[in-house]
């Protein structure tokens, strides 16, 4: 897939929240589930093992879905989504943590996020 501008990574997150709010939501219930089934975890009213089987399956799909897009999910606990970009003539990682209110951030492609920075006012 090819480069995102700004404006098309930022429209592409906003299609992508309710995916993204869904694989929180499964995410957790992943969580309850599999303690349930361990030996001597408290029951949920989530279900058992068919249950999670379904939100596995379900997690893959919504993943699949964000990945078709061109984006690169990078992480799930917490959400990591990662549109690549150019700016400046720089590769850079357009990068959205779980929690951010907007796409503000990126780091080059070759630093990974711990060299994540605000993106400048220009931008965009």
């Amino acid at each position: 897939m090819g480069l995102f501008t700004l404006p098309q990574a930022r429209s592409e997150l906003e299609r992508l929240r309710p995916v993204l709010d869904e694989i929180v939501t499964i995410r957790a219930d992943l969580v309850e589930l599999s303690a349930a089934l361990t030996p001597g975890g408290a029951p949920t009213d989530l279900g058992g093992l068919p249950e999670r089987k379904a939100a596995e399956a379900r997690l893959n799909e919504l993943m699949t879905e964000v990945q078709q897009t061109g984006a690169e999910l990078k992480g799930v606990a917490p959400l990591l989504v990662d549109f690549p970009a150019d700016l400046d003539g720089v590769p850079v990682l357009l990068c959205w943590l779980e929690g951010d209110t907007d796409l503000a951030w990126y780091h080059r492609a070759d630093l990974g996020f711990a060299g994540r920075r605000r993106l400048p006012a220009t931008a965009g």
